[in-house]
């Protein structure tokens, strides 16, 4: 079920984007038809100003030559130039373009042909249009009525005048990606075109050859003057070198320093003497615990190796063991085994005191070794602080000895270059020649009649459009019933032709004519009754069905009619509304609530004597007040208007008002209320409380979107209870030309034979 669910889903996407497609073509159609009168128009103005062009502007001829900047050429030069020529990135071939494109060389160029002294070349003729904009721009130039009569002729200005033509009419572009440089002049005269731009290519090799000169000439110059300063800068930082080497004793054996030589040494030998003094105090430690001890049996290396110490211990071994079998066999208290006893203590306290004098023997040597490492390690201290202080001056020495060598080198370089640039100052090579040189044309190269009227063409269809989009900008009316609901959320009841009033004669001095009878003064009031079968009155029945949905099945149905704008044509629906509901059967009542400025009165009941104002001021009972037409039994309440009334909005809003319509619903099923518009009084504001619903009249073309979105926000009692709108006084042949396709407008034209219009 989710799968069908979502597929569903997406195909009303899918239909929804083609629609919108669809829509947008149709709106970009609908446009053209309405304006291509305007595009025509300016596409016509642009041709004829093409053709006025194209027969007045003075044919101008174009010659031109190729450049090839070529590589090969430009390796030679670098391999034997000091100064590098044009280099083959794209940067460099553009910046050969704007060289070629610069005063230098159009100055060159005019010296050379001598242009200030031609008047072909200074006197240019000019199309009548220039002529025409010359002029005036002579007229404009208000400094000039100031000044005296022609100045005497100014070389120097005519000079800057020939090299801005120049620069105005020449033309440099590269061709792709290649070096090909193609360099065009236009003129009108054809052979004066060729010597230009031929002259502008030897002007340019010339450039390059000079340039090369002069820049090779300043190099030597500079590097003769720089390498003076190398040479003394190299001597003075040599010097300073060996100075400072004197100053601080910087002695050195196979690069090496002395103090960093004596440094290794010492530590080497603290090192060797602080092993010696460990071995000594370990070998102290050792037999002094021993001899702390008083174990025989212990032993270290020093001992096993004594003769006297393993003499005693042997005698000592042999008396214990005899002791111990004399004391076993004889008993312990025998004279043999208490003399043997007697002699192990003899030859134990020698064995301590051969250790006690070993011992003295490690501590000297514990002591000497000690007083080694102390004086090397003042020997060590001294030299480490002669080694920092040898290294500090070190750095400043590498630092003087790099700043000599970088001056030498550059001494030795700029002097080989220097040689280089004396030699190769006049080696004539250029790195670009000419490929194509120039010719005289023969046909002119300008005006292109074709593309010139292509492009007062296309001038003439931007302009056109620019113009119509302008229009169709400006174009905020309400054209087509989309626009309703698209602007206002609301639903397009129909559109009202514009029907013409005819002015009926009046009846009222009639003597067969009833006091209270109905007399209309213009022909358009009975129009729904005459032509039932019109599009006029479907409208109205498609207002009615919107109405009844609106208010369901409540008796009776209050319905006010309101227009944004006065003049929209409300009074006259309201009218014909309230006669088609009348002609159908229903009970209905019209009241004309414009107390200001009531239309449907001035219609209908200029025979009225007293109206609605007289009804809610009591001084008229509601049945005496009405009018009737006796053909279709619609009645009338008018507005009898005797003098101003500033407080109408109490009126249609007070409990007499609401007394008013509860009497009226004894008698009517449906009450058309003519209300004032929105845009002046707040008059529908008031009543509407007091209504069931509204429709909302709208002029065709000319009440602009915005406001009626304004007065509506503005409002919102009455556009909550808006059952839809009406676009009247609509231009039936205009209105076809907003039509889109698939609109119920757009196929209008098959709705004819179910109309049938009086």
């Amino acid at each position: 079920m989710n799968s069908l669910s979502t597929h569903s889903q997406q195909t009303g996407d899918e239909l929804s984007k083609k629609d919108e497609t669809s829509a947008n073509i149709d709106r970009l159609l609908a446009i053209a038809r309405r304006q291509w009168k305007v595009v025509s128009i300016a596409v016509a103005a642009a041709i004829l100003l093409g053709f006025a062009y194209v027969l007045t502007a003075v044919p101008l001829y174009t010659s031109s030559i190729e450049l090839l900047i070529d590589t090969n050429n430009k390796k030679i030069v670098d391999q034997l130039s000091l100064i590098s020529g044009v280099a083959d990135d794209d940067v460099s071939i553009l910046s050969q373009v704007e060289l070629l494109k610069s005063d230098r060389i159009a100055q060159a160029v005019a010296e050379k042909l001598e242009l200030i002294d031609n008047k072909s070349f200074m006197d240019v003729k000019a199309s009548p249009l220039a002529l025409a904009v010359g002029g005036l721009r002579s007229l404009l130039n208000f400094r000039s009525w100031f000044e005296g009569g022609s100045p005497a002729v100014d070389r120097e200005k005519l000079m800057r005048e020939a090299v801005n033509r120049l620069s105005d009419h020449i033309e440099v572009a590269r061709k792709g990606r290649t070096y090909v440089l193609s360099v065009s002049y236009t003129s009108p005269n054809a052979e004066l075109a060729a010597r230009i731009v031929r002259q502008y290519g030897e002007a340019y090799l010339d450039d390059q050859l000079n340039s090369k000169y002069e820049a090779t000439r300043r190099a030597g110059d500079w590097l003769q003057q720089r390498i003076a300063e190398l040479k003394q800068k190299s001597l003075d930082t040599d010097l300073a070198v060996q100075k400072f080497k004197q100053e601080n004793q910087l002695i050195s054996t196979d690069g090496t320093l002395l103090s960093d030589q004596q440094l290794t040494q010492t530590n080497a030998q603290l090192i060797i003497a602080q092993s010696n003094l460990a071995t000594a105090n370990a070998k102290y430690s050792s037999i002094k615990t021993i001899i702390d001890s008083g174990d025989i049996n212990s032993a270290v290396t020093e001992s096993l190796e004594n003769q006297v110490i393993n003499s005693l211990r042997s005698k000592f071994v042999e008396a214990s063991k005899l002791e111990s079998d004399i004391s076993r066999r004889l008993g312990p208290d025998h004279i043999r085994a208490q003399q043997l006893r007697s002699d192990m203590k003899e030859y134990q306290k020698l064995i301590f005191a051969e250790l006690g004098r070993i011992a003295q023997t490690y501590q000297v040597e514990a002591q000497i070794a000690r007083e080694r490492v102390t004086g090397l390690n003042q020997q060590l201290a001294a030299a480490t602080h002669v080694s920092i202080t040898a290294n500090d001056a070190q750095v400043q020495l590498r630092e003087l000895e790099r700043e000599s060598e970088t001056y030498k080198n550059l001494y030795q370089n700029f002097l080989q270059k220097y040689q280089e640039s004396v030699q190769q100052q006049s080696f004539p090579v250029t790195e670009a020649r000419v490929i194509s040189p120039a010719i005289v044309p023969e046909a002119p190269s300008s005006p292109k009649k074709g593309i010139s009227l292509f492009l007062s063409l296309v001038l003439g269809l931007l302009t056109g459009a620019g113009l119509a989009a302008f229009r169709e900008y400006r174009d905020r009316f309400f054209r087509v019933p989309e626009h309703i609901r698209e602007e206002l959320n609301l639903d397009p009841l129909g559109m009202v032709p514009t029907i013409k009033s005819v002015t009926v004669a009046s009846d009222m001095e009639n003597e067969s004519v009833h006091p209270r009878a109905i007399v209309s003064t213009s022909s358009v009031t009975s129009y729904v009754v005459k032509n039932p079968l019109s599009s006029f009155a479907e409208t109205l029945r498609s207002a009615k069905i919107a109405v009844d949905l609106q208010t369901g099945s409540k008796r009776p149905k209050v319905v006010g009619l309101v227009s944004i704008l006065p003049g929209e044509g409300k009074s006259t629906l309201s009218i014909n509304l309230a006669e088609l509901l009348a002609n159908q059967g229903a009970r209905t009542l019209l009241i004309d609530g414009d107390l200001r400025n009531p239309g449907a009165t001035r219609k209908l009941g200029k025979n009225a004597r007293d109206g609605i104002i007289e009804v809610l001021q009591n001084r008229a009972y509601l049945p005496d007040a009405l009018l009737f037409n006796p053909e279709t039994k619609l009645a009338f309440l008018p507005a009898v208007i005797k003098h101003k009334i500033p407080y109408s909005a109490d009126l249609l809003s007070s409990p007499e008002m609401d007394n008013l319509l509860n009497k009226a619903a004894e008698n009517f099923d449906y009450i058309i209320v003519d209300l004032p518009p929105l845009g002046p009084v707040v008059d529908a504001r008031a009543i509407a409380s007091k209504l069931d619903c509204f429709l909302l009249v709208i002029e065709w073309g000319v009440t602009s979107r915005k406001s009626v979105r304004n007065e509506l926000a503005k409002n919102g009692p009455v556009f909550d209870k808006c059952a839809g709108a009406i676009l009247n006084k609509v231009d039936s042949a205009k209105s076809r030309l907003y039509e889109s396709y698939g609109s119920s407008e757009y196929y209008s034209y098959r709705y004819k034979s179910y109309y049938q219009e009086g």
